[in-house]
Formats: structure tokens, C-alpha cells, sequence
């Protein structure tokens, strides 16, 4: 059972639905999502392989502590056979995030804590990295269920403005060969999202779309002239919202989902399209079930 940090974005019902995800999720993904993955790479069996630097979540019970006697550091013993997966969350944080009386944004983090608590509890590694402009804010990686707090922390402060170009923060990120690469975003980027994503199957990575659009993105009804501002641009546009030119925006909406799609199946990777007031719940147990069993 996990409980309320505040009330803020992380509030008592973004909880009460996480419970209800643990519970749902945790008979039928215990196979799918182990955190002993048997491989040659390290993790947690009998067989002694080598030792690494105590990470924060790491568990306490696993510290070598004659080697912090001779070196005054913390080391973790590793083993092989089992192995801890690596997950990376690509966070875009432009101002278009923050759009809809259901905010794309709040859907995009909630969504991040949710799989994160899956993850962390089946002893994988988390990583949150911010998209922000150019660049690649790049987070520490955490483990274990007591660490999920200061996930969550983190998450809190994180804040959208400006734009993001999506290509360009992934290819600077230095990726380990394996794992699993998760990019959360609107996808309203000009450039694409093509060469991010041909660069992390480069790096060998299960790679996971998750579009999270406004519920007035999809149902749009509005009517007459309106003057338009871009979020990230602050760019200003007059149109006249005719018939015409709302079938020509769902032509355009439609056209963005059916190239991520294309991209998907090119490259192999998961494309999943969510609106920002879905029930969180509804959203991971209805969409994501089989992609959290299949990475």
C-alpha cells in the first residue's frame, strides 16, 4: 500500500488509483516485468560477479562492508544471472504540455510516477529526463520502493516552457547498449521524432511512444474568428474556424497519429495515444498492459 506525500499533484487520489494499478497489475505481471530477468548480465543470484558503487535505493542489505573499510565508499556486490533493467523517461516539457482544462502535463508526470512504481518494486532502475529546448536535463537512476518518494519529488518540480526539439535532446544522451526508452510528449514537434528514435534502436533499446494529447485537441468545436497563440512560439494566428477548416485540422491531427504509427512499425517500437482526462486506471490497465509484460 502506498500512501499521499501531499496534496499537490500527487494527491490522495492519484494514490487511491496507484493502489488500485498495484493490484490489478501485480498477479499478472510478476512473469512479464520481473526484476529477475535471468541473462548474463548482473543482478541478484548466488553466483558472485563483481562490485559497483552504492547507488541511492540501492538495498542496504547488499553493501560490502569490508570493502567500505578498506575504501571508506559504499559498493554493492553484483551477481550474475539476474538482471536489473534500465528504464529511461524522456519527459517533454514545453509550454504546449501545459494546455487543456485536463493539462497534457499532469497526465504526462502522473503516468511517469505510475510505470516508475511498477518498475522500482520489481527492482529496476529508473531514469527521468527532462526535454527541455535542446538540451537533455538528465536525472539519477533509482531503485527499490523506498526511493519512490524522492521520484516523486523530483517530478513535482519539474515545469514546462518554452519548446522542445525532441531529436535533438535523445541523440545528446550518452545510452548503454539495453533497456527501455520511454518518450512522454504531445509530439507537436516540426522536426519529428525519426532520428530519436532510430537512435536509441541503435543503442538497443525497447523504445515506447506515449502521446498524451487534450481532450480540446480531439473534440475541437469552436466556432467563428478566433486569434490564435502559440504556446512555444507566442506566435499569433488569426483564423475563422469554418467547417472546412476544422476537417482540415483533424486531417492534419490524423495524419501526425498515422506517422507515428508508421515510425512504430518501421522500427519495432510501441506507439500509444492517451487524452490528458482519461482515468488513470482506464489509461494503463486498457493501453499498457501488454507493453509493460512485453519490456
Amino acid at each position: 500500500m502506498v500512501t499521499a506525500m501531499n496534496e499537490g499533484l500527487f494527491d490522495h487520489d492519484f494514490f487511491d488509483k496507484l493502489n488500485t494499478v498495484k493490484m490489478s497489475l501485480n498477479m499478472r505481471l510478476n512473469q512479464g516485468m520481473s526484476g529477475s530477468r535471468k541473462s548474463s548480465a548482473k543482478g541478484s543470484s548466488v553466483e558472485f560477479s563483481d562490485f559497483r558503487e552504492y547507488m541511492l535505493g540501492d538495498d542496504i542489505r547488499r553493501i560490502d562492508w569490508n570493502a567500505y573499510g578498506r575504501t571508506d565508499k559504499l559498493y554493492i556486490k553484483q551477481f550474475m544471472e539476474e538482471k536489473e533493467g534500465l528504464f529511461r523517461f524522456f519527459i517533454d516539457t514545453s509550454s504546449s504540455m501545459e494546455f487543456g482544462e485536463k493539462k497534457k502535463s499532469v497526465m504526462a508526470l502522473r503516468l511517469t510516477a505510475a510505470f516508475s512504481y511498477i518498475i522500482m518494486n520489481n527492482l529496476d532502475r529508473v531514469f527521468i529526463n527532462e526535454m527541455r529546448g535542446e538540451q537533455l536535463v538528465k536525472g539519477k537512476g533509482v531503485s527499490g520502493g523506498a526511493a519512490f518518494s524522492h521520484l516523486l519529488k523530483d517530478l513535482e518540480r519539474i515545469t514546462f516552457s518554452g519548446d522542445t526539439h525532441i531529436n535533438r535532446c535523445i541523440q545528446t544522451c550518452t545510452i548503454p547498449r539495453g533497456g527501455v526508452s520511454i518518450i512522454v510528449s504531445d509530439f507537436l514537434d516540426p522536426s519529428g521524432v525519426e532520428n530519436a528514435i532510430k537512435y536509441l534502436v541503435s543503442r538497443k533499446q525497447a523504445v515506447v511512444l506515449i502521446q498524451v494529447l487534450a481532450r480540446e485537441e480531439i473534440d475541437v468545436d469552436y466556432e467563428g474568428t478566433l486569434n490564435i497563440l502559440d504556446m512555444e512560439t507566442n506566435e499569433r494566428v488569426k483564423i475563422t474556424m469554418s467547417n472546412a477548416a476544422i476537417r482540415n485540422y483533424h486531417k492534419c491531427l490524423d495524419d501526425m497519429k498515422e506517422e507515428l504509427s508508421r515510425l512504430s512499425r518501421k522500427y519495432g517500437v510501441h506507439y500509444v495515444s492517451v487524452v490528458s482526462d482519461e482515468d488513470l486506471v482506464t489509461v494503463i490497465l486498457s493501453s499498457f498492459m501488454g507493453i509493460l509484460a512485453s519490456v
